[in-house]
């Protein structure tokens, strides 16, 4: 199956039922169908077909996901962009990815003006001064040509930061984004009387690719919330008795830490509570049973490249093992941890994780030399360190490529460390990750300055404003003279991580 053959078929058999909530508003599946078909007639009217790349940025709502299924059924991948990116960032991924189109939410329209590229790049769903509206478009645009999709046709290229500091797109078929929703539906039950709640970013792969189209596989409801917010996210799920939910752990805490009135909503609708994006320790996951008066946590965790799939921690592990991602692989997929390239790891041993899915990507967009350091005989090598206890479980032990996670955003250090040293007022930066109670991880920047003109640390901040996304802003700067090295000038992070942790 593919992606548009699965809209086609849920139109047949759910054609009035909702498949989409937002604002109150009810988009049926049938609804959801024709207004795709509007999409990608427009999309083929501005010469996009097969093997053309069509770029989506923005928040959720109805029109991402429009626009999502239509450049599918024009025949074209889709790249998903970061909608907190600033304009260099999302420059080269438009300029890497070669996308045609741009389809922007209009409340980024300040981002979409500062691009140099000469893309098309139109407005999804508000009135942008200079910008077609897409929405206004689709109502006027030609009959569809059908377009034959096989289900290893490419469906979607997301990107996710490399140890290089750039950017490296992850291929995805139509296949592997099915597969992925199946194991997500597979893991938490799901069927077409579930309400998913995405009040995370949608163009995030576990979002999109484990549960949204989950929900689209089995019929099921999403409720979009346009963006995440403490109040918004309860009321939501009291408002639209929603069943299942995905967050970073993050999004659980911040409610409980931040609303006096906490008790007083009512969560009772809801049977599966998901979490990703870095483990919790007993403790916390006491006290949000206890706040959400609830026993169904779910832990996942997996990588952009594996579909996301990957573990899985069940309720029943939640606070036996708390800290750890679970002992087996998600339905349909597998796992091993390698002490070097040719053993694994055996109980109380640590080795490198990896990861072996149908929901695989096939490789990173025009980087065969990634693609081969990345997979080895359709296993990817995560880079992550896991320690192997002596029942199974896996516990995440440190990272071989120097990322962070914070607030469930991936953060990789070069990245950040470039833009720093881009001001001239700075010689060289190390980024590392430090233990956060909420976030996981918070960002901390060592930084060392050239004896003239060296900026502070609010000055610094602000100059990294305009070239990175927000979280990927080191929320503390410290200033030294010098960094630790080795004899080859590498910079030793392990003896910085243990001064400052």
């Amino acid at each position: 199956m593919n992606l548009s053959e699965m809209v086609d078929l849920n139109a047949r058999k759910l054609g009035s039922q909702a498949c989409l909530r937002y604002n109150g508003r009810t988009i049926t599946f049938s609804m959801l169908k024709e207004n795709a078909e509007k999409a990608a007639a427009l999309l083929q009217s501005w010469g996009v077909g097969r093997g053309d790349k069509v770029a989506l940025m923005s928040l959720n709502t109805p029109a991402y996901v429009i626009g999502f299924f239509g450049a599918a059924k024009a025949g074209a991948s889709v790249v998903p962009v970061n909608h907190k990116l600033m304009a260099p960032e999302v420059e080269y991924i438009l300029e890497h990815s070669g996308a045609k189109i741009f389809l922007f939410d209009g409340a980024l329209a300040a981002v979409a003006a500062q691009l140099t590229s000469s893309i098309k790049k139109v407005s999804l769903d508000s009135d942008v001064s200079g910008y077609a509206r897409f929405e206004t478009e689709m109502e006027a645009a030609p009959l569809l040509t059908p377009m034959e999709i096989r289900d290893d046709d490419p469906a979607e290229i997301l990107y996710t930061s490399g140890t290089t500091g750039k950017p490296k797109g992850c291929v995805h078929t139509h296949a592997n984004v099915i597969f992925a929703g199946i194991t997500g539906a597979l893991v938490t039950k799901m069927d077409d009387q579930d309400r998913l709640l995405m009040a995370m970013p949608i163009w995030h792969s576990s979002p999109l690719n484990n549960w949204f189209m989950a929900a689209q596989f089995v019929g099921a409801c999403t409720v979009l919330l346009r963006e995440y917010h403490p109040l918004h996210f309860l009321q939501t799920v009291q408002d639209e008795r929603c069943t299942v939910y995905f967050g970073a752990p993050i999004s659980y805490i911040m409610p409980v830490q931040m609303l006096p009135h906490f008790d007083s909503f009512d969560l009772t609708s809801m049977r599966c509570w998901i979490y990703g994006g870095g483990p919790i320790s007993s403790d916390v996951a006491r006290m949000l049973a206890a706040k959400y008066k609830s026993d169904n946590f779910y832990q996942v965790y997996g990588m952009t490249e594996s579909g996301p799939t990957g573990t899985v921690l069940l309720p029943r592990e939640q606070l036996v093992k708390a800290g750890s991602i679970g002992s087996k692989a998600l339905p349909g997929a597998d796992l091993k941890v390698m002490k070097t390239p040719e053993e694994e790891a055996a109980p109380g041993e640590t080795g490198e994780i990896w990861l072996k899915a149908d929901s695989m990507m096939k490789g990173y967009y025009n980087n065969p030399q990634a693609t081969a350091d990345a997979l080895h005989q359709g296993w990817y090598k995560t880079g992550d360190v896991a320690r192997v206890d002596q029942d199974g479980y896996l516990f995440i032990v440190d990272r071989l490529k120097d990322m962070i996670v914070t607030g469930g955003e991936n953060v990789y250090s070069k990245e950040v460390e470039d833009a720093i040293v881009a001001h001239a007022g700075i010689m060289e930066a190390a980024v590392i990750g430090k233990p956060h109670p909420q976030w996981g991880e918070t960002i901390l920047a060592i930084v060392v300055p050239k004896p003239e003109g060296a900026p502070d640390e609010e000055a610094l901040k602000a100059f990294l404003a305009e070239r990175l996304a927000k979280y990927k802003i080191p929320r503390e700067i410290v200033f030294a003279e010098a960094l630790p090295h080795t004899p080859t000038g590498k910079v030793t992070k392990f003896t910085l991580r243990k001064q400052y942790r």
